[in-house]
């Protein structure tokens, strides 16, 4: 399914959160142009490697096209000036003023093209006083509260190593401009929509905060449990640990007969969740005596068979080699002209059950510039003069 087939998108963005919104555009059909500078995305040179290009940016920038544009010169602003024109979507991700001084800020794109849709990504946003932050994910997570409620009790400072809020904040620009373009059918202009890692880091912590405004003290850091839900944690069962989540008094009673100890649904220390987390120690404590008792697999075969959600703690690759993963064809391979046999991970979205599939490998630096030059009418002797 190729919705935004005929959209026409300029990916200017670097890193992660643009790159990954773009990626999905393209994935849903959309021509995608990644505009580089002469040294291309920074994750280009992110180890590790295959055939000299970073696996974060292989992971990052499938189906689209790449183009060398060097903005910091008048001839390359005076080319992008031209694309805009043509084009139905512009992202980018530079620091505060920085589009504006390579002639591509919001205002003057949006002037010479009315029906565009302009999405800038930033650390902390286009206003207020740390509007000239500069934002990464990790600093984010430490800005914003999470890294401080994030591990062991006692633990130091823990980083989410897969980088929610980088990722989320893709999501929230793909949605945006899925939303934009849907008022631009209706209405038939375009608009700017900005979207930020503060902003996505923060609304993360919605229902955190809301207990935090309840309560009126910050949580604590829990692990892997759940300051409001209780068992909800990793528990060691007698090889290695297993995650159990009990997330509702049915599942509770459901346990406890399930282990032969019905009594506990009607214990009143146990009885409902608030009973539970107000004596949280004690119900872990008990968890723990019983979950020590079998195997990680043992609990998760039982659990199963009798309704409650358990897991064991998987690795990436436990979790690659697992039947399910191959059963809804996430992984995704194809095949790379210059880098061999590949594999990544599809769009998380099916449609009718059709099978994701990659359009176009990510591309190498510059790999399209002259036909997607000349796809906007630039000349061979204009093309020539903007090579780097």
């Amino acid at each position: 399914m190729t919705p935004l087939t005929g959209i026409r998108v300029l990916d200017f963005s670097k890193v992660l959160a643009g790159p990954l919104s773009a990626q999905w555009l393209g994935d849903l059909g959309a021509e995608v142009i990644k505009i580089e500078p002469p040294g291309g995305d920074d994750t280009r040179g992110w180890p590790p490697f295959r055939g000299g290009e970073g696996a974060v940016y292989l992971a990052s920038n499938r189906n689209k096209k790449s183009l060398v544009l060097d903005l910091k010169t008048a001839a390359g602003q005076a080319a992008a000036r031209r694309m805009v024109e043509q084009a139905d979507i512009l992202i980018e991700s530079y620091a505060t003023g920085v589009a504006e001084r390579l002639g591509i800020g919001a205002e003057a794109m949006r002037a010479l093209n009315p029906r565009l849709i302009y999405c800038s990504i930033s650390g902390f946003g286009r206003t207020g006083p740390l509007a000239k932050g500069l934002g990464y994910d990790v600093i984010l997570q430490a800005f914003s509260g999470i890294m401080a409620m994030t591990g062991e009790r006692d633990g130091g400072p823990i980083r989410s190593p897969f980088s929610p809020i980088d990722q989320s904040t893709g999501l929230n620009a793909f949605s945006g401009i899925l939303a934009a373009l849907l008022e631009r059918g209706r209405t038939g202009k375009g608009c700017r929509l900005e979207v930020s890692l503060f902003e996505t880091a923060a609304a993360m912590l919605g229902y955190s905060l809301g207990i935090y405004w309840e309560k009126g003290r910050l949580p604590e850091k829990c692990g892997s449990g759940h300051e409001s839900l209780c068992p909800y944690q990793a528990f060691d069962a007698s090889d290695r640990p297993v995650l159990i989540g009990i997330a509702s008094d049915n599942l509770w009673r459901r346990f406890a007969a399930g282990i032969g100890r019905p009594e506990l649904a009607d214990d009143p220390r146990f009885r409902t969740n608030a009973d539970r987390v107000a004596h949280m120690s004690e119900t872990v404590a008990l968890m723990q005596e019983i979950v020590g008792t079998r195997t990680a697999d043992d609990w998760v075969a039982y659990c199963g068979e009798i309704g409650i959600p358990c897991s064991a703690i998987n690795t990436m690759a436990d979790m690659l080699a697992h039947p399910h993963t191959a059963a809804r064809g996430i992984v995704v391979e194809y095949d790379h002209p210059t880098l061999g046999p590949m594999k990544t991970l599809g769009q998380p979205i099916q449609f009718d059950g059709a099978p994701r599939v990659v359009r176009a490998p990510p591309p190498r630096l510059g790999e399209h510039s002259a036909q997607v030059l000349a796809a906007f009418g630039f000349t061979e002797e204009e093309i020539a003069a903007l090579a780097p």
